[in-house]
């Protein structure tokens, strides 16, 4: 069979797949990506008026409809809108009786609508009792939105979905002492005084927009201003809001908007479109932030601190997401998703430009280092998990439970391996030809691959396959070396498991980068780009001198795993040599998983290779921090699951110990003299990148030393609570002090609460810290916590920083006797009440159940169904719960 017939007959093969999937819904509610139907009708203009009250707030709505010729649909007008009191509807200047619609939970629907007409809706909402934080809501002391995905239908009724898109004119009306700013998308036209103290401002998009990214703030609010100026000469405003109080806390923010910009303009010629780009912070929010054209809002835990008030974790995440979130506004604002089956098309695509941002920003090889550990800790996970699903999932109950690291990161390698197969060069031709032949529409992951392969010329239908298949590849790799032909031959077999509703696999086409190493370790070929697309490969290498070692998968060049038969001399010489940063690292993490689950002495020789990196003067001190960190238990719990073997998590975490302890000893003068070299030299207050690595490997070597020496180091411990002024030492030292559980660390614990009261953030790190504690009474410390003032069910943050750590802990989660699950099990039903996005967060940690141990899986199953047998679980939960049960 040809390629072309192979790549025909699979694309035929995953259709019948997705055939098979439409005919299996599992519940009533099921939306399928096969049933999409273009809307009946599109919109021609948004006109919306917010007349903030003390306590609702009325919304007046206007819109013009016209028939879209794509639909085949009727006559009827279907509106999206639920957690509102429905007013008044009127059809070119004629008010309906109630008669005249039909009104639902969920929907409102005009039976016969004109092929154009004039719709007015005036709804109201009461935002303090939106505790979903989706739609209007209360946020602290102000109100904002979230409409992502399917907010905006909490604030008026209206076609929410993302292919209508119109230009949105928005007028605010509030109390101007309680609400003197008022905010949202585009630009500001009109602002005035009203009767009664009142105020009004005046906002237009000029850019048409789905109702996603509808965006108000209004409230009490510092600003911090700033400038810059675009390629082509325009002053854009630069605007950062934030709670009273917190102004001294943007300068990392500022700078990364400044930053993002002048990238965007540099890498892809992409300058930013508005007179002014805003952001805000607020302290209640469901994700990390949200790209709404013009007026991005964020968590303010992710774009607010400085040293003394955020760790060096907080202040990278800071220049990541808002170099996200910047670069929504011409993948994601500026073309958009068809529908939200295409999510990975706006996610994975900024994802991707993020992480190529960062890494010119801090190191190419150190940001390809957090992406690869973030895809084994969170995205591979997902694929072995109960709702394992493709980048492109073919159907959802609910949307929200599909923002997952799936979408997003592995989305993100999908893109990635487009530009490893078409260069940079052509990748940004591409990207080019998808922003200009889409601009202002809502597209497809179809039209974003057919771009790229128009601009190159290349056939990518094959590829397509990544959009449509779940689940990890596995590439096993065998080789041979001729010494008299000199030919050295890699065979490539490629297989992946069955996934939720996928048994059958098909081979996927992807690149494959490899090296060639001599014994000593230096490079003899440079870097091959080889194409993988069948289930088995066999590539010649000719004129090999020597026998090599090969160094695979070379920049993590595909999300996938390689087996293949290193000997512990080969792995140590790519440790020690290999020109690629991800294949040194992944040598050094495939020696210690090996000894951490093979329960067998840790050789010398590999100690002593440990030695070196520690000493190797060129190597970048974050780099030396990664090589010297341990695979986590999530990913050692996968290679067991790859060795036919179920998880014991605690039996895990002590031979994760185990080695550590022994690592830990071998080393101990190289730790201590690492250690006290960055304590004396590095500057508390320094942020930089340079300053951040730094940091990571002087605390990675004390919280080692602490396995070893715990009466040494706890005093040292102690002293960076109480008198360093850099968050991260503090909250790396309350980890150390934490774990050991005496009397010393409750005295800190105790201090730094004090010192940090009233300031949330802080206190969610002083939350998690206990949380996180590896001790086997960690459930009474959390459950006190319940109790504590700093928390509560109703702040995400709060929920995510207290249970959701305490749902990762081994010792706790895991508990032997299942106390662990029934905990989160008592916490989910208790957050559902309140948020059921957050909710939903906490109902996936069961999702893998069926991959430990017996006595576990009987636990969790348990627990599972006292989840499902609850009355009014929302439907985020129910979903999570339903397909974890399901599972085979």
């Amino acid at each position: 069979m040809t390629a072309t017939a192979k790549k025909s007959e699979a694309k035929k093969e995953m259709k019948k797949t997705e055939k098979k999937a439409v005919k299996k819904a599992v519940a009533p509610n099921e939306v399928f990506l096969a049933d999409y139907k273009p809307p009946v009708f599109l919109v021609r203009s948004m006109e919306l008026d917010f007349d903030i009250q003390d306590k609702i707030t009325r919304v007046s709505s206007r819109f013009e409809v016209y028939r879209n010729p794509a639909s085949e649909g009727g006559d009827a007008l279907e509106l999206d809108g639920e957690a509102q009191k429905l007013e008044s509807v009127t059809i070119n200047g004629v008010e309906l009786s109630k008669q005249s619609y039909e009104l639902s939970e969920h929907k409102l629907i005009i039976p016969y609508v004109p092929d154009e007409a004039v719709i007015e809706i005036v709804s109201t909402n009461v935002p303090a009792k939106n505790t979903a934080l989706s739609g209007l809501y209360q946020a602290g002391p102000l109100l904002c939105t979230q409409c992502e995905s399917e907010g905006f239908r909490r604030i008026t009724y209206y076609p929410d979905r993302p292919d209508v898109l119109t230009k949105f004119r928005v007028t605010i009306h509030a109390d101007k002492k309680t609400y003197p700013i008022l905010l949202a998308n585009g630009n500001l036209v009109k602002k005035g005084s009203e009767k009664g103290g009142r105020h009004y401002a005046v906002w237009e998009d000029p850019f048409a927009k789905p109702c996603y990214l509808f965006a108000l703030v209004a409230g009490k609010m510092d600003k911090v201003s700033d400038t810059f100026t675009t390629k082509s000469g325009r002053d854009v405003l630069l605007e950062i809001y934030v709670e009273p109080g917190r102004k001294s806390e943007t300068g990392f923010a500022m700078e990364s908007i400044k930053k993002a910009m002048a990238w965007d303009e540099k890498t892809y010629g992409l300058e930013y479109d508005l007179d002014r780009f805003m952001i805000v912070a607020v302290s209640f929010f469901n994700y990390g932030a949200m790209e709404n054209k013009g007026l991005n809002i964020f968590n303010d835990a992710c774009v607010l601190g400085r040293a003394d008030t955020a760790t060096d974790a907080d202040i990278a995440f800071f220049e990541r997401v808002v170099g996200h979130e910047y670069f929504h506004n011409y993948t994601g604002d500026r073309v958009t998703c068809r529908d939200w089956f295409q999510l990975s098309l706006k996610e994975g695509l900024t994802v991707f430009r993020e992480q190529e941002f960062c890494g010119d920003m801090n190191g190419r090889a150190l940001e390809r280092l957090h992406a690869v550990a973030t895809m084994r800790n969170r995205q591979f996970p997902e694929d072995a998990g109960a709702m394992a699903h493709p980048i492109r999932p073919a159907s959802y109950q609910q949307i929200d439970n599909f923002y997952t690291s799936t979408v997003y990161q592995k989305g993100a390698e999908v893109v990635r391996m487009i530009q490893t197969m078409v260069g940079r060069a052509g990748f940004r031709k591409g990207l080019r030809l998808y922003l200009k032949r889409h601009d202002g529409q809502a597209a497809t992951c179809d039209d974003f691959v057919a771009a790229m392969a128009e601009a190159n010329g290349i056939d990518l239908d094959h590829f397509m396959l990544w959009y449509a298949q779940a689940g990890t590849p596995v590439l096993d790799v065998t080789s041979a070396y001729d010494e008299k032909k000199k030919e050295y031959t890699l065979r490539v077999k490629q297989s992946c498991a069955s996934t939720a509703g996928q048994k059958e696999k098909y081979p996927l086409n992807m690149p494959f980068c490899v090296g060639l190493l001599d014994q000593q370790g230096n490079d003899m070929k440079g870097t091959f780009v080889l194409d993988i697309a069948s289930p088995e490969e066999v590539f010649v290498f000719l004129n090999v001198e020597t026998k090599p070692i090969p160094s695979l998968l070379r920049d993590f060049s595909a999300p996938v795993r390689v087996n293949y038969p290193y000997t512990d001399d080969e792995l140590r010489v790519i440790l020690a040599k290999d020109k690629d940063g991800f294949n040194r690292w992944e040598a050094g993490q495939t020696l210690f998983s090996k000894y951490v689950l093979g329960d067998e002495p840790v050789p010398a020789a590999f100690l002593e290779s440990l030695r070196k990196v520690l000493r190797d003067k060129k190597l970048d001190a974050a780099t030396k921090a990664m090589m010297l960190a341990l695979p986590s238990e999530s990913e050692l719990g996968l290679t067991l699951l790859a060795q036919g073997q179920k998880i014991n998590p605690l039996k895990l975490y002590e031979k994760r110990q185990r080695v550590i302890k022994v690592m830990a000893e071998a080393l101990s003068d190289d730790l201590w003299a690492v250690y006290e070299s960055i304590e004396r030299d590095l500057d508390e207050k320094a942020s930089d990148g340079l300053a951040r690595g730094r940091r990571s490997l002087k605390n990675l070597c004390l919280a080692y030393l602490a396995k070893v020496e715990p009466e040494t180091v706890a005093p040292l411990a102690a002293s960076a609570v109480a008198g360093s002024k850099n968050m991260t030492d503090q909250i790396a030292a309350l980890h150390i002090l934490a774990d050991q559980g005496t009397k010393l660390a409750d005295k800190m614990l105790a201090q730094f609460a004090k010192k940090y009261e009233g300031k949330p953030s802080i206190m969610d790190d002083w939350m998690s810290v206990q949380a996180a504690a590896r001790r086997s009474d960690v459930l009474v410390t959390v459950r006190k916590l319940l109790k504590h003032k700093a928390f509560t069910f109703k702040n995400p943050n709060r929920v995510s920083a207290l249970i959701g750590v305490f749902a990762t802990n081994p010792l706790g989660f895991h508990a032997a006797d299942g106390s662990g699950y029934a905990f989160i099990g008592e916490m989910t039903l208790a957050v559902d009440k309140v948020n059921p996005h957050a909710s939903g967060r906490l109902a996936k940690t069961f999702l893998r159940w069926k991959d430990f141990d017996a006595k576990r899986q009987k636990l969790m199953k348990a627990e599972l169904q006292k989840l499902a047998a609850a009355p009014k679980l929302s439907g985020n939960v129910k979903e999570i719960v339903t397909k974890a049960l399901a599972a085979k």
